[in-house]
């Protein structure tokens, strides 16, 4: 599994932008956000349960994210047709403010490491990389646990700081250094 330290691969993804007629579909790559941070979240499968919380948790908090120079990028292993159903179907998904990749060839979650060995999908992995597209932060969540939207903006918050963060440090404290 790529980790703390390594360049984020290199990508070119489907996905889901919107659910207006004619502007649904994009291409994005890892040079559509060049020079901003990055939470690039991955899920299981669409029309689940535990996923659908995730993912409108993640869309509440595109606005802190947009303040700090930061793009959100959720990613699974279903099409991008199948994204398109789902966020027509789920009124909490429905006016996401960030892409719904389609990772459906498997190539950037097994280049990642984190396609589940039975199952065949991504975990619920969380990259946070750095706009020189450094992965400064990676998590990884079994098929069946929900990560914690707000651990992940503080962490992306404490490494923009570019200082030492003491243990249970919060936004608004004080650094180490």
């Amino acid at each position: 599994m790529l980790t703390v330290g390594d360049k984020f691969p290199a990508f070119s993804l489907k996905a889901v932008v919107s659910r207006e007629p004619g502007g649904e579909f994009t291409t994005i790559t890892n040079e559509t956000h060049a020079g901003k941070w990055l939470i690039v979240f991955f899920w299981p499968k669409d029309f689940t349960f535990v996923c659908p919380t995730e993912i409108a948790s993640f869309g509440e908090k595109m606005q802190e994210c947009e303040n700090g120079n930061t793009q959100i990028l959720g990613v699974s292993t279903d099409s991008e047709y199948v994204h398109l159903a789902w966020r027509t179907h789920d009124p909490n998904l429905a006016d996401l403010p960030f892409p719904m990749l389609s990772d459906i060839k498997h190539e950037l979650s097994a280049t990642l490491g984190i396609l589940d060995k039975d199952e065949g999908v991504a975990l619920r992995a969380t990259f946070i990389v750095d706009p020189k597209g450094i992965i400064r932060h990676v998590s990884v969540n079994d098929l069946e646990t929900g990560r914690n939207t707000d651990e992940v903006m503080r962490l992306l918050e404490a490494l923009q700081t570019g200082k030492l963060t003491p243990c249970n440090w919060k936004p608004g404290t004080a650094t180490l250094s």
